[in-house]
C-alpha cells in the first residue's frame, strides 16, 4: 500500500478527524498511486495517520476513512459502514407517513463520496469519488441485502465527478428502471417525483421538517413559493389552510410535477396559480403589479459552491430577499433558505439584514432552520452544515 507523507505542521485536522487531506498538505516526492486507491496517510515523522482514498486529480487528495491502524477498509469494512447508516435512518423508515429519506449522506456517515436516497421502493445513487466508483458493486449489493428495492438508479451527474476525473454516469445499477414518475409519500402529503431526469437525485428531502414548520404558518395566508420545484412548500401551506398559493419556478419539468401533485392530493386547483418563470424577474413584475403577500418562501439554489464565490454570492441572496420583503405585507412572514455551505448563519443574517435595509424594513428572526435527522452533521466535518434558514416577520 502507498503511503501519502504530509507535510510539516500539515497532520493536525487530520489527527483530528477532518476527512478531507488537500492536495497543498502533501509533500513531494514517492511514486503516487492510481486514483482511487486505498493509501496510508503519514505525518512529517513517517507516523501512521489515517487510512484513505487517494486521488491526484483532486484537490482533496486524499478522503480519510479510518483512524485505526488495525481496521484498514475492505469490503467488510464497506458493508459495515452502510450498515450503521441504515441502521441510523431506521425510524424515518418506519414512518407511516413518509418514505423518501436520505440513507447515506457521504462524509456525514463516513463514506465520503456517497449520497444514497430512498425514494418508496426504489433507491437512487450518486458516486462523487473515484475510490467509491471501484467498490460501487459492493455498494449495490449491500443496499440490495438490506433493503430489498425494486430498483438501484444511479444519478452521478454532479460536477464533482469532474474534479475526480470520472464522467457522468446514471442507469441501472440494479432491479428494475424507476417510471417516468413515482408516487413517494412526505410528511402524508403524495408527490411524483421523476428519478432519472429530476433536479439532485429526483427530490429534495432536506426540506421536509421545514416544509411542516414554515406551513404551520400558512394557516389563512396568501402564499408565495418561489423555487417551487415540485411544490413541497407549496404543498403544505394548501395542507395547512392557506387560502391561496402562487408557486414560481423557471423548470418546466417542475411545473408539470406540482400540478400533478396538486392533483394527487386532491387540492382545489383554484386555490394554486403556477407561474413558469425566472424568479428574479418575476419577483420584479409582482411589485409593478402591485402584488402582496402574506408569507414568501425562497428557497433557491446554491449560489455560493466555495469559499471564494461567497463574496458574489452574498449579493446575490441579498438582492432577492430585498425583493421578497418589499411583496409583503405588514406582519408578513419571509422564510428563506441557502444551501451554501460556505455561507454560515452569522453571515446569512447579515445579509437578510442589508436586504431590510435596502428593502426600507424592520424584520426580526422570528426561527431558525435546519437540515434534518437524515442529513447529520459530522462533529469533525462542520462543512456537513449546508442548508440553513431564517424566518422573518415584517414589523
Amino acid at each position: 500500500m502507498h503511503a501519502i507523507k504530509l507535510k510539516k505542521g500539515k497532520a493536525k485536522a487530520a489527527y483530528q478527524r477532518h476527512p478531507w487531506v488537500f492536495s497543498g498538505a502533501v509533500a513531494d516526492g514517492g511514486k503516487r498511486p492510481q486514483n482511487g486507491e486505498m493509501v496510508q496517510v503519514i505525518d512529517d515523522q513517517e507516523e501512521f495517520v489515517a487510512y484513505g482514498l487517494y486521488n491526484g486529480q483532486s484537490r482533496v487528495t486524499v478522503r480519510l476513512l479510518e483512524w485505526d491502524v488495525d481496521r484498514c477498509p475492505d469490503e467488510g469494512w464497506w458493508r459495515m459502514q452502510i450498515q450503521q447508516a441504515v441502521k441510523a435512518r431506521e425510524p424515518l423508515l418506519r414512518s407511516p407517513d413518509t418514505d423518501t429519506v436520505r440513507l447515506i449522506f457521504a462524509e456525514a456517515d463516513f463514506l465520503p463520496g456517497l449520497i444514497v436516497d430512498r425514494y418508496a421502493n426504489f433507491l437512487s445513487v450518486q458516486v462523487h469519488s473515484s475510490g467509491v466508483e471501484r467498490i460501487k458493486q459492493v455498494v449495490t449489493d449491500e443496499l440490495n441485502q438490506l433493503l430489498r428495492p425494486r430498483g438501484i438508479y444511479e444519478r452521478s451527474d454532479a460536477s464533482a465527478r469532474t474534479h475526480e476525473g470520472l464522467p457522468a454516469a446514471s442507469g441501472i445499477l440494479s432491479g428494475e428502471l424507476p417510471p417516468e414518475w413515482l408516487e413517494i409519500k412526505e410528511n402524508g402529503l403524495r408527490y411524483q417525483v421523476n428519478i432519472i431526469e429530476g433536479q439532485k437525485s429526483g427530490f429534495y428531502c432536506d426540506q421536509r421538517d421545514n416544509r411542516l414548520l414554515t406551513a404551520s404558518y400558512a394557516r389563512g395566508k396568501r402564499v408565495l413559493d418561489c423555487f417551487c420545484y415540485s411544490g413541497g412548500f407549496s404543498l403544505n401551506a394548501l395542507a395547512q389552510g392557506a387560502t391561496s398559493v402562487v408557486s414560481v419556478d423557471s423548470s418546466a419539468l417542475a411545473m408539470d410535477a406540482l400540478k400533478q401533485n396538486i392533483a394527487l392530493n386532491g387540492f382545489d386547483e383554484n386555490a394554486l396559480k403556477t407561474v413558469q418563470a425566472d424568479v428574479n424577474k418575476q419577483l420584479r413584475r409582482f411589485a409593478e403589479g402591485g402584488e402582496r403577500f402574506d408569507l414568501i418562501v425562497l428557497d433557491p439554489p446554491k449560489y455560493a459552491p466555495s469559499r471564494s464565490s461567497l463574496e458574489k454570492a452574498a449579493r446575490a441572496y441579498k438582492d432577492l430577499n430585498r425583493r421578497g420583503l418589499l411583496l409583503l405585507e405588514q406582519g408578513g412572514l419571509l422564510a428563506t433558505f441557502s444551501c451554501s455551505a460556505a455561507m454560515d448563519m452569522g453571515t446569512f443574517k447579515q445579509v437578510l439584514a442589508w436586504a431590510a435595509l435596502d428593502a426600507g424594513k424592520e424584520i426580526q428572526f422570528v426561527r431558525q432552520f435546519t437540515q434534518p435527522e437524515d442529513h447529520p452533521i459530522r462533529a469533525s466535518f462542520p462543512e456537513g452544515e449546508y442548508l440553513k434558514g431564517l424566518l422573518c416577520r415584517v414589523l
